[in-house]
């Protein structure tokens, strides 16, 4: 019996849509907790600091089953697609702060002392000076984190949700060939988790012949 293409391309799809969207959505809240950990209040330096280890600290799939089974007792509804979605980005985020992190600390320091110098204000600073040295430096390690979201997708089928791991979990509950099913469904992981890496590697190299 032959794979359902039908279903496999569906559930690919899901899998995209949930990656692409995480996606976004963690390297925008990553980049946000990023400067609130290099901002001059104390307040949001600890706020972020603690987001970051939390989140790094705390396993992925006890987050996704505590926001699927409590967040409704709690009054908030949502389809379960999106509460994996959310609980991607705020997960995924913390690793990107981490990232992008280590990026700014490549800038030189006489670089915003002199930009402080000369009458900048903190978000000045930031948008002109650390945060488009700091990006460059970090785009083959932001490719590696987008290749861990995009695997950690996978974890949305112990919630229901029809992404690629759980449609070849169903077509093998139906044809029994588990070799066959799970081959095929991990060389699909493994040509997304490598076009991620050429497009990072792409960026890089063309970030760098621009400089």
């Amino acid at each position: 019996m032959s794979l359902p293409l039908d279903q496999v391309l569906s559930a690919l799809g899901m899998t995209l849509v949930i990656t692409v969207v995480a996606a976004i959505g963690s390297l925008v809240l990553g980049t946000l907790v990023t400067v609130a950990r290099v901002s001059p209040l104390p307040v949001l330096r600890a706020a972020a600091f603690g987001y970051v280890q939390f989140f790094v600290n705390v396993p992925l799939l006890a987050l996704l089953l505590l926001a699927v089974f409590a967040l409704p007792d709690a009054g908030l509804l949502m389809p379960i697609s999106l509460t994996v979605v959310v609980v991607l980005v705020v997960y995924q985020a913390a690793y990107v702060a981490e990232a992008v992190r280590s990026g700014v600390n490549t800038v030189a320091r006489g670089q915003v002392e002199a930009a402080r110098a000369v009458g900048m204000t903190f978000t000045q600073v930031i948008a002109h000076v650390v945060a488009p040295q700091a990006l460059r430096a970090v785009i083959q390690p932001l490719g590696n984190v987008m290749i861990a979201l995009l695997m950690n997708t996978a974890l949305a089928a112990s919630v229901g949700v029809i992404e690629l791991t759980s449609a070849a979990n169903r077509i093998n509950n139906v044809i029994a060939q588990p070799i066959v099913v799970y081959v095929v469904v991990g060389a699909i992981y493994m040509a997304l988790a490598m076009t991620i890496g050429r497009v990072a590697g792409r960026l890089e190299r063309r970030v760098a012949q621009a400089r």
